[in-house]
């Protein structure tokens, strides 16, 4: 067998190249690193994991201004997205649709168990849902159109550490193939490439319950909204279809994301017992039967044909042992997973490619870099941490959906919070996902959720409500303490506004803000 071996001693050897592989290739290259970007597979190929939000957005389109990136600024809205590259398949997402369903009592949705959180108050500044096939493909040929050299069907099988580089080997197109990089950053996704090269420890993700997942992508699915139920849709503060929905249950919940290419993606996530008790492991009749309990869904779903084979994933959550070494790092993505509830991995794996850039800018070869890696991992896990602690309290409370919307405003708010600050330019303010190294937030809420990891009884709830306001107080900028009798909750200028001293602004800086951003149509 010929062997192939790249001579050149590259700087960044970055594996993976999903759309922060990508991503991060580029901006290495933009800083003048020699980067080499190296793949399994091959594209277009079918990912999981599609849903943006507010956060992901502004922090793409930070980093897309900062180094130099034009070409990805379409990407950060609905509306610029669909003028510049329709050709590139994506979902409008205004929001996050919540419903509640009792499986051994099925029955219509309640209007009474549901909310809607908007995101957008329209069409054109709105969050995406990225279709992976298309996305990452695009910002592959992206990145080499700006010269980075990249290499797929890449099998790497050995990692060799010399005091002046890493050495990886394997084989592409059957041939032995080699390279060099001064620094390797994992971007392959939980238990990856360096994960097995390394031989990684594994650690338990605390808080969280064991959990398994099953999905596909389907044609022919209907909207939900055009069940004659929702009579009132006209004062919906969007279609509730538009956005990133979310059926929840005892002990686990369904997601439904709708593509503008005809395909959505939906899938289960469960307990370990749930998931035992449903069958996910047998797929296909798992997921009818599923349906089938969920008359809404099973509507939704009857001409509905599966685009792929389903995908069970026996154990979804992971939390890496180790994160960086001295000449290694895995992104976020890479560090660890949790849920896909909340769309949290995307503004996770943004903040993470922020973090890791500035010390290839600010820290490349200079004796402040081992430090500031460490650092690096340890925000990566504390961010991971603060997720888990999250997601596992509102796992504990899925058959108590006013307690469970009560903890996901402590998502919302810190989320709101988080974006406006920075886009008023008061990114200081928010340095940490779901602002949980903020000690008027982090630590209450820490020992808020304690109390929730095994459920809030039934007696409790108001109170526990009235507590998770109390917190967020300082931190709403979004009306999310109004506890509308319908649970929806509007995109409104004037709660911002009326909340610009909670960000140290003025109103002015608010309108300001809200002009730059689109607000107004």
């Amino acid at each position: 067998m010929r062997r192939w071996r790249l001579s050149e001693i590259y700087d960044v050897a970055i594996l993976g190249s999903g759309f922060a592989g990508s991503l991060l290739a580029m901006i290495a290259h933009r800083l003048g690193r020699k980067v080499v970007l190296i793949e399994r597979g091959s594209h277009p190929r079918v990912v999981i994991g599609e849903s943006s939000t507010p956060l992901s957005n502004l922090l793409l389109e930070e980093l897309a201004i900062r180094y130099d990136l034009p070409a990805l600024l379409p990407f950060t809205k609905w509306g610029t997205w669909q003028h510049h590259h329709p050709e590139v398949s994506c979902g409008l997402k205004r929001g996050f649709s919540f419903f509640h369903h009792d499986l051994q009592h099925p029955n219509k949705i309640s209007f009474e168990k549901q909310m809607l959180v908007a995101a957008s108050p329209h069409d054109q500044i709105a969050d995406t849902h990225w279709y992976r096939a298309d996305f990452d493909h695009h910002l592959v040929r992206e990145a080499q159109r700006l010269g980075i050299l990249y290499h797929d069907q890449v099998h790497l099988q050995s990692l060799v550490e010399t005091q002046q580089y890493i050495e990886l080997g394997g084989e592409h197109h059957q041939q032995n193939f080699s390279i060099r990089a001064r620094f390797v950053i994992d971007a392959t996704g939980p238990r990856g490439c360096l994960h097995h090269l390394l031989g990684l420890p594994e650690q338990r993700l605390p808080y969280m319950p064991t959990t398994q997942a099953l999905y596909s992508h389907f044609s022919s699915v209907k909207r939900l909204d055009d069940d004659l139920s929702f009579s009132a849709k006209d004062k919906l503060p969007y279609p509730v279809d538009d956005a990133a929905m979310h059926h929840v249950f005892e002990g686990g919940w369904i997601w439904v994301l709708r593509f503008n290419n005809g395909i959505t993606s939906a899938g289960v996530a469960a307990t370990e017992a749930t998931a035992r008790h449903l069958k996910l492991a047998e797929k296909d009749p798992a997921w009818q039967t599923l349906l089938n309990r969920i008359p809404a869904l099973r509507q939704q779903f009857s001409e509905a044909r599966p685009h792929q084979p389903f995908t069970h994933v026996p154990s979804l959550s992971f939390r890496s042992g180790a994160i960086t070494g001295a000449k290694w790092a895995l992104l976020p993505s890479a560090a660890g997973f949790v849920d896909p509830l909340l769309s949290s991995g995307f503004p996770l794996t943004l903040l993470g490619i922020e973090r890791m850039v500035e010390i290839l800018d600010r820290h490349w070869l200079q004796p402040s870099f081992a430090a500031k890696l460490s650092t690096y991992g340890q925000e990566t896990d504390r961010d991971l941490l603060a997720t888990a602690r999250l997601i596992g309290a509102l796992y504990a409370n899925m058959s108590n959906f006013e307690a469970f919307r009560a903890i996901s405003l402590l998502y919302f708010a810190a989320a709101s919070f988080s974006e406006t600050a920075r886009r008023l330019g008061k990114g200081h303010l928010t340095t940490s996902f779901l602002l949980n190294a903020d000690p008027r937030f982090g630590p209450p809420v820490e020992a808020l959720l304690q109390r929730a990891w095994t459920g809030v009884p039934a007696p409790e709830t108001a109170a526990f409500v009235n507590e998770v306001h109390r917190l967020i107080e300082p931190f709403d900028v979004a009306g999310l303490r109004a506890s509308p009798p319908n649970n929806w909750y509007p995109v409104d200028a004037e709660d911002l506004k009326q909340s610009a001293w909670k960000l140290k602004a003025t109103t002015q800086e608010i309108d300001d803000m809200l002009h730059r951003s689109g607000f107004y149509k």
